[in-house]
């Protein structure tokens, strides 16, 4: 118990400075790249924070579990809208550009409703796989086509230490090192908190659709504080945004791809519909009545949000230990 509390301390430590640096990096990209930090956020920061979600779910379809591959994922949506967002709100209040409402939330519904309708047979096989994998290739060569052809200055001019970015070979290596250093230190997370979890007697599925969620979004979590202290909003939200679609894209395809089963039938029920009810939220608090609107996700949204991932956490514990 005490190594495992030992790891757990060392990985968010690890975690956090590889976000700090992965912050930067992703900064000084957009800037030698001319592309908005969203589409940064929702490609580079979006993909590189998933990759945790991904290495779970390929060792829980190829372990034969792949309710655990699925849940992972749309736990992690779940957390990444309710912890991440919820948190990031009430540290500071959320910019919502109208672009992010008329374009990336929209993106991100309609591939929320989609997954839903390849799940509806509690199956997930090779097509449903190929689908969703398709998907991220086509949804990721759409927005940078789009942030590229009409781009928004006011993102760029939002970024600080403008006249001094890194190179970009630095800002490619404090990519892959931060990059790494947080697929490190959440692995390390996960696992250290996992062993306290069996240690304490939580059932296995708790354990799945909790802690290796929310390990598995520390990430997201850590690379959104760091952008908001930043003053990067569009870098925090464009993570979340992001990483949620490769979740869905990403991760959700790796069962189906790599070991093909019928699901059980608790998965759909329970954790699907949660999902679309937090993205339904985000659409709600980015929803602006004006075109040019510019909205703002307030501390108390994101009290709401953190109130409601709080809920659910409660509902899985309960659940989880009535059933065994």
């Amino acid at each position: 118990m005490l190594l495992a509390l030992l790891t757990l301390l060392g990985g968010f430590i690890i975690l956090v400075w590889s976000a700090d640096r992965f912050v930067d990096a992703s900064s000084a990209t957009a800037l030698n790249l001319g592309i908005s930090p969203l589409v940064i956020g929702m490609t580079i920061m979006g993909f590189g924070t998933s990759a945790p979600e991904m290495l779970v779910s390929a060792m829980a379809s190829l372990n034969g579990t792949p309710d655990i591959a699925v849940g992972n994922a749309i736990g992690s949506n779940i957390a990444n809208i309710g912890l991440v967002l919820g948190i990031t709100a009430l540290v500071s209040p959320l910019v919502v550009h109208p672009r992010i409402f008329r374009q990336e939330v929209p993106i991100l519904f309609g591939i929320t409703f989609l997954a839903g309708l390849l799940l509806l047979d509690n199956r997930l096989d090779a097509l449903d796989g190929f689908l969703l994998f398709s998907g991220l290739f086509l949804v990721t060569g759409w927005l940078i086509h789009c942030h590229r052809k009409h781009p928004e200055p006011t993102d760029l001019d939002s970024l600080p230490d403008q006249t001094s970015p890194l190179s970009s070979r630095q800002a490619t290596l404090w990519l892959a090192i931060g990059l790494t250093g947080m697929l490190i230190s959440s692995k390390l997370v996960v696992w250290s908190a996992t062993l306290i979890a069996q240690t304490l007697g939580i059932s296995d599925l708790v354990i799945g659709l909790t802690i290796i969620a929310i390990g598995t979004s520390l990430p997201e979590l850590s690379a959104s504080l760091m952008a908001i202290r930043k003053n990067e909003h569009d870098l925090a939200l464009g993570n979340v945004l992001g990483s949620n679609l490769y979740n869905l894209l990403g991760v959700l395809p790796v069962p189906a791809l790599l070991a093909p089963a019928v699901l059980s039938p608790h998965v759909l029920p329970r954790d699907y519909p949660i999902m679309a009810l937090f993205t339904l939220l985000l659409i709600a608090m980015a929803y602006g009545l004006r075109k040019d609107e510019v909205k703002t996700i307030s501390r108390l949204e994101g009290a709401i949000l953190l109130s409601g991932f709080i809920a659910y956490m409660g509902i899985l514990y309960i659940q989880g230990n009535s059933a065994s």
